[in-house]
């Protein structure tokens, strides 16, 4: 099962392919300001490098949180939109060892359907004032 995983919660970004449990290969950049730009770049050279096509994913796992909040939106919304597009399932994990947890779910035939976001605190909102 070739599977696509993304993690985008930090100012380094990270995409990698694994081929079951086996990864296959990773990308990682410094994602910032331009990260909505560069994540489609960065997924289209990880499958290059190893001779596959956007078609040959049968999974993805995304990093649910905790991080920054537009790191995770853009990073699950990625997931989700690929997920959606390649008719493939998708599980959102989290914490240290969220890449081979998610993995085994993928493989157990899980499938969240929608990977949502999990920011672990509420939102900063600035009060307007008059």
């Amino acid at each position: 099962m070739l599977i696509l995983t993304i993690r985008t919660n930090e100012p380094i970004a990270e995409v990698a392919l694994f081929e079951g449990t086996t990864q296959l290969a990773t990308n990682s950049w410094e994602g910032k300001r331009l990260l909505a730009r560069t994540i489609h770049r960065h997924i289209d050279d990880l499958l290059k490098s190893q001779n596959k096509q956007l078609s040959d994913i049968q999974g993805i796992v995304g990093f649910r949180g905790p991080g920054s909040f537009t790191g995770v939106r853009i990073g699950l919304t990625v997931v989700d939109t690929l997920a959606y597009s390649l008719n493939v399932p998708i599980v959102g994990a989290m914490g240290d060892e969220w890449a081979s947890q998610g993995i085994a779910r993928l493989q157990h035939g899980e499938n969240d359907k929608i990977a949502m976001p999990y920011y672990d605190k509420g939102a900063h909102i600035t009060i307007q004032t008059h």
